[in-house]
């Protein structure tokens, strides 16, 4: 349906592909639902447009206000380019904020359908910001996920209790809960 509506509504693709900036500075093909016109610039942040707004089709500005855009993003999750939550994936014009993701190890994860500069902000959050949210994310995974796997976190033989695995993991991670 979302096809349909799209041709409806502007000449080209149904599909928007674009190079992004994955994991540990490898870059992948996105795909997205069209939002913009055919003739609008595709390797630049939509913030950096002068005239977004004529850019962007009448579908697309339901498309990109609902995320629905986003969706087929589902596929570069398949292709394990991508993960649900994590950085959002930036074009490879992006080149400050790219650097400072790379200082503070965010490239070390995969990005993400969203990340927590989506939910602080979005489009709203500044560059550094948006890196500073980043890499804590990245370091929180890092560190939960080296704890879970040292303390054997969701591995069982046989019937547990609950109780004694939540007492197992509160014991031996410094009081911290994850």
């Amino acid at each position: 349906m979302i096809a349909v509506l799209i041709k409806l509504d502007s000449k080209g693709p149904v599909f928007f592909k674009q190079q992004r900036m994955g994991k540990n500075g490898v870059s992948f093909q996105i795909y997205k639902f069209r939002s913009m016109r055919e003739k609008a610039p595709h390797n630049m942040a939509t913030a950096e447009l002068e005239n977004a707004d004529d850019q962007i089709t009448p579908i697309g500005r339901v498309l990109r206000k609902t995320s629905i855009d986003e969706l087929p993003q589902f596929i570069n999750v398949l292709r394990g380019e991508m993960s649900v939550i994590g950085p959002r994936p930036v074009i490879l014009d992006e080149t400050e904020l790219i650097e400072m993701r790379h200082s503070n190890g965010a490239d070390a994860v995969l990005p993400g359908l969203t990340g927590l500069a989506q939910v602080h902000g979005r489009d709203n959050v500044p560059n550094l910001k948006k890196a500073s949210y980043d890499g804590k994310y990245a370091a929180a995974l890092s560190l939960r996920t080296i704890w879970y796997v040292l303390l054997h976190v969701g591995i069982h033989e046989g019937k547990k209790s609950k109780q004694k695995v939540r007492s197992k993991i509160e014991g031996q991670v410094n009081g911290k809960k994850y």
